[in-house]
């Protein structure tokens, strides 16, 4: 889907630099956000993660603003309930947004409508939130966390309707950094002088109430 003639959507692609690498590459994409007036007080704002239009997700590093301008545009898009003229794309993308749109049944309700943005053969693409543990879990809340019974139920349903995902992988790795379950303070919000020492941190597992989380995706191509 990466190439020239291409047209990506993005949901609640904040400042993400994905339109911009899109761009680079000749792909004409709609970047989306929760309109503004509801994302104030959620702390998106403030901490960077919100765009109320296409300049914020520019990145000069990428793309000139030339380019970017003419094959970049920006809609203001609540996840929970998407426009219905908003078709005919080629693929669709959310990178750890759906977590926040209030259940886990809503995060999956806005996987399998993201579906309808796209064309038959599109692919779509969904980054989340994911607790590597079987049992009780994070729901209702700003803030869900998946399981691997939530990804397989999906994965079945969107199969039966005759869609292809691809192979899903839950093996949670045994490397060093994989068995590391990282705790705040974090980086962005540590306060000085810790912010300066740990501004480069990494980590690929967090504790989230108690519940070891990391991020996990799913690939759709649409049936047809």
């Amino acid at each position: 889907m990466i190439e020239p003639g291409r047209r990506g959507l993005g949901f609640g692609s904040g400042q993400e630099p994905v339109s911009s690498y899109l761009a680079a590459k000749g792909v004409r994409s709609t970047v989306t956000d929760l309109p503004i007036a509801e994302a104030e007080g959620r702390g998106w704002i403030e901490t960077g993660q919100h765009t109320s239009r296409p300049d914020s997700a520019h990145h000069p590093y990428l793309v000139s603003r030339e380019v970017f301008d003419r094959l970049v545009d920006f809609r203001p898009v609540d996840m929970n309930m998407i426009p219905e003229d908003l078709t005919g794309y080629d693929c669709c993308w959310s990178i750890c947004a759906l977590e926040h749109l209030g259940s886990i049944e809503k995060g999956l309700s806005f996987i399998e409508r993201s579906l309808d943005t796209i064309k038959p053969g599109g692919v779509a693409v969904h980054t989340t939130e994911f607790n590597i543990e079987d049992g009780p879990t994070i729901d209702n809340w700003p803030t869900v966390l998946f399981q691997k019974r939530h990804f397989e139920a999906l994965a079945a349903r969107l199969t039966e309707k005759g869609h292809k995902v691809a192979e899903l992988d839950f093996d949670p790795g045994n490397g060093i950094l994989d068995r590391f379950i990282d705790l705040p303070p974090w980086a962005h919000d540590a306060g000085p002088p810790f912010d300066t020492w740990l501004h480069h941190s990494r980590h690929l597992k967090v504790g989230v109430d108690g519940f070891v989380a990391t991020c996990a995706g799913i690939v759709i191509v649409k049936a047809g």
